[in-house]
């Protein structure tokens, strides 16, 4: 395992995006458990996008501008539903602490939801993991699975950092709803923001 990969994997998955913003929301809502939960369903969002790189789906997807835009703006309206949820407080995140937390396969579903439809991820996987896989030594397909698998670990570990963190201060930003209200708008606009550029992107 190279270091110039771990490095690489580490920035990419610490990097804020989708996958950060519902784990963070699901720790402030819920707590902890909620955030592990959620950062497992988006490393299970993951999957897809590997399995599209192993086998040369992504190949198609990049080739293919329908195929591509279809699931793109399916995530780009995803983004907006998550975003309109939140600011009427029927969302990941609500003000309403009282209110009963959401079932694991909902939370679960949702993560995956969000890596799911981004097709970026799919064609950052194709671009990504060839680069550390040796050319002619027969054992390419094996070694782009453990790749894979070391990644979305990293992801997991990463996202429940994050949710850890939330929560520790989670008590202190429940209690104040105004602080409450500015985060919801706040993730509310990040989505939004995340749609936008994934809507304007380049392939």
């Amino acid at each position: 395992m190279s270091w110039e990969f771990l490095l690489t994997s580490l920035i990419v998955v610490a990097t804020p995006g989708t996958g950060v913003i519902v784990t963070l929301a699901a720790a402030l809502t819920h707590g902890r458990r909620a955030a592990i939960i959620a950062a497992f369903g988006c490393t299970l969002g993951i999957v897809p996008h590997m399995l599209a790189a192993i086998t040369g789906l992504a190949a198609v997807l990049h080739a293919s501008a329908l195929a591509y835009e279809i699931i793109r703006y399916a995530g780009v309206a995803y983004l907006a539903y998550m975003a309109v949820m939140i600011l009427r407080e029927e969302g990941a995140l609500s003000i309403d602490t009282g209110q009963a937390a959401r079932s694991d396969r909902q939370t679960i579903l949702s993560a995956i939801l969000v890596n799911l439809l981004n097709p970026k991820l799919s064609i950052f996987f194709f671009a990504f993991l060839p680069q550390f896989v040796s050319a002619g030594t027969g054992d390419g397909l094996w070694r782009m699975i453990e790749l894979s698998l070391v990644f979305m670990g990293m992801t997991f570990v990463i996202f429940v950092a994050y949710g850890s963190c939330a929560a520790a201060v989670r008590e202190h930003i429940t209690s104040r709803p105004n602080v409450m209200t500015g985060l919801r708008r706040g993730f509310a606009l990040a989505f939004v923001g995340l749609g936008i550029k994934l809507a304007t992107a380049d392939r």
